[in-house]
């Protein structure tokens, strides 16, 4: 299912270079993130984070409508980071099935990256208004189907055995957890494994699983 064109065009702002928009709240996404995760999104004031972005309260409201708008941006930085990290994998390896390995390790990888984040997104989402929810909800959707396309090609091209369209979808949404389980249950399983590890070991599960090697 493709992602939505240009998702946050639709924040309010008063500026009208869009190169700038883009470089300023950047660093709005970038101040808010670490308050975010320090203080919690319903602790952290607009003033803080324009304070922490170099900004005047006045000018932060240049850019973005509101707190519930700069958490909207944070999870759509952390989303555009996971189709860019799948999209160099891709560019990688795109045959067989290391290029089905390379795409879930960068995946992992960007989950590693961003566990903080991750976790802001599911503890958070429902603070956003519903027009935000609904959309950060269909990127989450958006980001499984791209793992629900490399499957199909993959199987298309006959570097996968034959797999039906709702075991593909099911394996894709495998996936999609499986990284951000990473992020849930980091406090664990970072004691016992190194995310290259963990990845390793979770590349073999989603293979055994495609190739049918998992017992039922």
């Amino acid at each position: 299912m493709p992602r939505p064109a240009n998702r946050t065009h639709d924040v309010p702002t008063q500026i009208k270079n869009p190169d700038l928009v883009e470089k300023r709240r950047r660093q709005i996404v970038d101040a808010a993130v670490a308050l975010f995760v320090e203080k919690g999104f319903h602790k952290t004031t607009t003033r803080q984070i324009a304070a922490a972005a170099g900004f005047s309260i006045g000018s932060l409201y240049e850019y973005v409508a509101s707190k519930e708008d700069v958490l909207y941006l944070v999870c759509e930085a952390i989303h555009e980071e996971v189709e860019r990290g799948v999209a160099e994998a891709l560019s990688r390896v795109t045959t067989g099935r290391a290029a089905l390995a390379e795409v879930i390790r960068e995946y992992f990888m960007v989950c590693h990256r961003m566990s903080d984040l991750v976790l802001l997104i599911y503890q958070e989402t429902q603070s956003l208004p519903a027009q935000w929810r609904k959309r950060v909800l269909e990127n989450e959707i958006g980001i499984t189907g791209i793992f629900v396309k490399v499957l199909a090609k993959l199987t298309a091209d006959g570097g996968l055995p034959e797999i039906d369209e709702n075991s593909i979808e099911l394996v894709a949404h495998n996936i999609s957890v499986l990284g951000h389980m990473w992020a849930f249950r980091r406090w664990y399983l970072a004691r016992h494994y190194s995310i290259e590890d963990y990845i390793a070991l979770q590349i073999d599960f989603i293979l055994g699983i495609t190739t049918g090697k998992v017992s039922r």
